[in-house]
């Protein structure tokens, strides 16, 4: 089922600006830098349904989004933007919610990203809100550009995503191994959190850093928000932290490192992509090649390698996106008001950054039930500054 979407080349005047907060890199003190970038911010598209998580820029220009079930139940999980409407995509009958096979089927979408070979690539979370999840729901899922059909599945069993599993981003080096490799975040909050590692030619996966400390919520961490701490918080009840764990990743442009980080936490991380990979490596082994990058001096949703082989990273406490310097420190390239809550990025290598902004720290569960989400929802994009 189309739903439209109002389409605008309204251009709006992004108020460029820094946290005030100290930041630290490699745990040596840095001073914020300046704002970089005086290229204004687009709207590219405004949504009036459910919530638009994800991105993925095709390198001819194509637009996909997700609309993952775990935040509202919409007609479809995946969508292309065409003609003013968003269009379930690659069809709608993989997109409907049926008695068919999950296996078969789309459930909850999250993450997708484009390789390079100009694929899509489909993050099933496979859940339905809060409901566990069970063998043929989680799954990657690559749709050919060309054809606009599926062609690979590859299912996750219960040792790599168990029932309290939130597979969020996902990213594709076609480098590494013989027919590429992807790299996923689990960043549930009831179960453990970890990266997971598939093998695209075999389609065996296996799970890395399960429960390490980079992985997981900085303990007692609270981020603030549109001025007030984000906390969860229920009638009668004490509020509680959120424990989302590693969210946002970003594979560097050699292949080399993967960067990281937790959803609550101030900390980048990064590893080196063929620890991960090696399955002979044991967990301590792809341990002792993890990097704490510092303090960042805000938290991040999406981060994402650019082109030119910069780290971009949304940060949701200031809304605004940042770019981060050879020397560790951030630079602001666009904040404002319609900001609100960054999340994920693309680069399709047209010159332009994408990014959604979907208002998740205005969700029911941090406002004692009431949702304070004011639609429309935002696609934005920026013309990135030459360097």
């Amino acid at each position: 089922m189309p739903i439209k979407v109002r389409i605008v080349s309204l251009k709006l005047t992004a108020a460029l600006c820094l946290s005030a907060l100290s930041v630290t890199a490699l745990c040596a003190a840095a001073q914020p830098a300046p704002p970089e970038n005086s290229a204004r911010v687009e709207t590219v598209a405004r949504f009036t349904g459910p919530t638009p998580i994800g991105v993925a820029v095709s390198h001819t220009g194509r637009i996909f989004m997700s609309f993952p079930r775990a935040f509202d139940q919409g007609p479809f999980d995946v969508a292309e933007i065409k003609g003013g409407k968003a269009v379930a995509y690659p069809n709608a009958a993989i997109n409907r919610l049926s008695t068919q096979p999950q296996e078969t089927r789309l459930i909850s979408v999250q993450g997708l990203t484009i390789d390079a070979q100009d694929r899509l690539w489909l993050l099933d979370l496979g859940k339905i809100k809060d409901s566990p999840v069970s063998f043929g729901g989680p799954k990657l899922v690559c749709v050919n550009l060309r054809t606009n059909k599926v062609v690979q599945r590859i299912l996750f069993p219960a040792a790599v995503a168990g029932p309290q599993a939130y597979l969020n981003d996902v990213r594709v080096d076609l480098t590494i191994g013989y027919g590429g490799t992807a790299f996923i975040t689990d960043s549930s909050e009831k179960g453990p959190n970890g990266i997971i590692v598939v093998d695209l030619a075999s389609g065996t996966s296996l799970r890395r850093l399960n429960d390490h400390p980079s992985v997981k919520a900085e303990p007692g961490f609270t981020p603030v928000v549109e001025g007030q701490p984000l906390l969860k918080r229920r009638k009668g009840q004490a509020p509680t932290h959120d424990t989302t764990g590693v969210d946002g990743l970003a594979l560097s442009t050699d292949g080399k490192f993967l960067y990281y980080c937790p959803n609550e936490g101030h900390h980048l991380y990064r590893v080196l992509t063929f620890a991960l990979a090696d399955s002979s490596r044991s967990d301590e082994q792809v341990a002792a090649t993890v990097e704490d990058l510092g303090d960042k001096g805000f938290a991040s949703d999406g981060i994402e390698t650019s082109p030119t082989g910069d780290l971009y990273l949304t940060d949701y406490e200031n809304n605004a996106v940042k770019r981060r310097l050879s020397d560790g420190r951030y630079a602001t390239v666009a904040s404002g008001p319609t900001l609100v809550w960054p999340d994920c990025l693309s680069f399709p290598g047209d010159g332009f950054m994408y990014f959604t902004a979907d208002q998740l720290n205005r969700q029911a569960k941090y406002h004692f039930g009431k949702d304070l989400r004011q639609r429309p929802f935002l696609l934005l994009r920026q013309r990135q500054a030459k360097n």
